[in-house]
């Protein structure tokens, strides 16, 4: 829970519930956040779903080697953990009755930020158009039932190929876990690259890697370096020059290098290249963090105004990537993370150019991970897209549109960085691999947008 947010502390006090719950007032939970050596989840985990259950029977195991208590009964007196239902065998619209029939009773025994993970299938790779509506049917429900969930329970949708579901259990994973704390109502799509995850371990991800994060001097970007750091990775961290004294906080805290650069200088690329080549040995993921705004009415936005936002946020990466993603640049099997923003989904007011810069990251995205060369050389690339993070940004925001901001959403509160840096850690792991062109909201399930 975030310092600053005195009603989710106060209504989570004996006086407080009472009061919220008799004025019918929103009642967010502390979230339960990763630390390692914490269990997956908290209580045993329903499995069920429709026909054979393909995914299962492939994540079962999985499952079970990460510490994950299974059962298809639920028990008569604990509340359960989570639940994982299996739709990828659904052909028509009327399966979805398991789906229902498993899940209506069993969202009643779910405990405290307790998890539901639904797997299905693409159904832009449906044969037919009941299979096609079967499937598209899952998203519906799965974002429905995230907003029924209460006491910090979460939702979400993993859609996977056909003989490819055992790609999906670090998916599967993330979403059981707390790491996923602050991700509620999202679709992450599962590609059928191979997947060996027999020698990562779960408390290390990261281990051999080396990873740069741009903009990690101050909030997001720190976190996420810590975030990587935690998990094995050797940190280079990126920031401009006025910036420097606390990047090389920031960097000595990690144990990695700092290196001080404006990301839009035409070389920035090229020098983050040089700088994990020369100190690390290499690259293997890149965070694009940094960015700015320059909030105005569009009406009121000057052409400098307008064109430094989208020169940060989105051009810089360009001109970065044409070093750092060719073929002597960043190693085979990569991970490129980009942040883009719930801005660049549903737009804001006075934002208009942060907007534009956010949505031509998701741009980003859909084009690198087409790319038939990077495909080639196992490189993803994914973005994230926060929604109200409690940052310094957002405390400056006068008190009633904040309080706005962290109620609208299925979660009722706003976000810590470390869900952000969580969900990216998420994404530079080898267990992605099968992973990319995904744009994940960290919002909370927010009400604004798709």
């Amino acid at each position: 829970m975030a310092r600053s947010d005195r009603y989710t502390a106060f209504v989570n006090t004996g006086v407080g519930a009472r009061l919220a719950t008799s004025l019918g007032l929103p009642r967010p939970v502390p979230l339960r956040r990763y630390t390692p050596g914490q269990p997956v989840t908290e209580g045993q985990v329903l499995v069920g779903g429709h026909g054979d259950t393909p995914a299962v029977t492939a994540l079962r195991g999985g499952l079970t080697a990460a510490g994950v208590s299974l059962t298809e009964t639920p028990p008569e007196q604990e509340r359960l953990g989570g639940v994982v239902l299996d739709l990828t065998a659904a052909e028509t619209p009327a399966d979805l009755e398991s789906l229902r029939a498993t899940l209506a009773p069993a969202l009643r025994r779910l405990g405290r930020c307790a998890r539901v993970v639904v797997v299905g299938r693409d159904p832009r790779g449906a044969g037919s158009p009941a299979q096609r509506a079967a499937r598209r049917a899952l998203e519906g429900v799965t974002r429905s039932v995230a907003k029924e969930l209460r006491e910090g329970a979460t939702a979400n949708l993993v859609l996977t190929g056909d003989g490819h579901e055992a790609a999906a259990l670090g998916t599967v994973l993330f979403f059981l876990s707390a790491r996923s704390a602050y991700v509620d109502g999202q679709v992450v799509r599962v590609g059928d690259a191979e997947v060996d995850t027999a020698a990562e371990s779960p408390e290390g991800p990261l281990t051999g890697k080396v990873a740069v994060v741009t903009g990690a001097a101050r909030g997001i970007g720190a976190d996420i370096a810590r975030t990587l750091a935690r998990d094995g990775a050797t940190l280079v961290c990126v920031d401009v020059p006025a910036a420097g004294a606390q990047l090389a906080q920031v960097a000595n805290e990690v144990g990695g290098t700092a290196l001080q650069l404006d990301v839009t200088s035409e070389d920035a690329g090229a020098r983050i290249l040089d700088h994990a080549r020369t100190r690390h040995g290499g690259l293997d993921v890149v965070v694009h963090n940094a960015g700015i705004t320059r909030d105005k009415l569009l009406a009121n936005t000057d052409a400098d105004r307008w064109g430094s936002v989208l020169q940060v946020n989105l051009l810089s990466i360009l001109r970065m990537n044409e070093a750092l993603l060719a073929k002597d640049g960043l190693r085979d099997g990569g991970r490129v993370v980009l942040v883009s923003s719930i801005a660049g989904i549903a737009g804001n007011r006075g934002q208009s150019s942060y907007a534009a810069s956010k949505a031509g990251v998701i741009g980003l995205v859909d084009g690198y991970s087409c790319d038939p060369g990077l495909r080639r050389r196992g490189v993803t690339v994914n973005a994230v897209a926060p929604g109200f993070i409690e940052t310094e940004m957002t405390a400056r925001i006068p008190l009633a549109t904040r309080e706005v901001g962290r109620r609208l959403s299925s979660l009722a509160q706003g976000g810590l960085p470390v869900d952000v840096a969580e969900t990216i850690a998420y994404f530079a792991a080898d267990a992605q691999s099968a992973v990319s062109g995904n744009v994940l909201r960290v919002c909370g399930q927010s009400l604004l947008g798709a």
